[in-house]
């Protein structure tokens, strides 16, 4: 197993490591400081398991996790609050570790992850009724942290979505209908390209053969085909 630590204090890493250092079938640790670096060292490090802290400045662990691409690795999370867990397995966390644990509980967790990586499972639909706040885009080697809240609507761009906001449109590795599942019921499908968050339309224009058009705040105008018109019009 690829694993990879992700926790801002250094002997909470430090522990982890010593403790899987002993196990026999991992072949390789990394670590990270933060979130945004844990990004970073996920693209490059490409563990098949991530060992991660929740709170973290800037960003979260429940926030590191929901803005993953698939396929992502698996998530156990590692804390010392207990409040986290219900939100920890709705991002489909395999584990979840309360700090000050042991080796037999972190064993525990490993058996987990062992059938899981034998025996992929179907990656569950995002609850719902857990709100993401922000998620991370990574472009030319920097990333940053983009509010859902300002993200007006979202385009596919080949392997890639378009996240259109006032202040620009980051590309963010991601399918347009995992990150829809993951946003939860803000966003709507308007086209087999498209999602728009609803509470940026100002008005429909309808348009020829019952498609229509989304006018957004701000003057920006996004398609709307006739298959997901009356799924739109019923969550305005």
């Amino acid at each position: 197993m690829r694993i990879l630590i992700v926790d801002d204090e250094r002997p909470a890493r430090d522990k982890l490591r010593r403790l899987l250092e002993q196990e026999a079938d991992v072949s390789a640790l990394d670590e990270a400081r933060d979130g945004v670096e844990a990004l970073e060292r996920i693209a490059a490090f490409k563990p098949d398991v991530v060992f991660l802290d929740i709170q973290m400045p800037e960003v979260s662990g429940i926030e590191l996790a929901a803005s993953l691409p698939a396929p992502a690795p698996l998530i156990v999370f590692a804390t010392a609050f207990d409040q986290y867990a219900i939100r920890a397995f709705d991002a489909n966390a395999i584990d979840y570790l309360l700090k000050p644990y042991d080796r037999e509980r972190l064993q525990r967790a490993l058996v987990r992850v062992r059938q899981r990586l034998q025996t992929p499972a179907t990656p569950a639909s995002f609850d719902s009724g857990h709100v993401i706040a922000q998620l991370l885009v990574t472009e030319r080697g920097v990333t940053r942290v983009v509010r859902v809240d300002e993200v007006q609507w979202i385009e596919t761009a080949d392997n890639y979505v378009v996240l259109h906001t006032a202040a620009g449109a980051p590309l963010m590795r991601q399918t347009l209908a995992g990150l829809v599942d993951k946003l939860g019921p803000r966003f709507v499908r308007c086209h087999r390209r498209a999602a728009v968050q609803l509470s940026w339309i100002e008005s429909v224009v309808a348009l020829d053969k019952g498609d229509c058009e989304l006018v957004l705040r701000g003057g920006a105008r996004v398609p709307c085909s006739r298959q997901y018109k009356a799924a739109v019009l019923e969550k305005l």
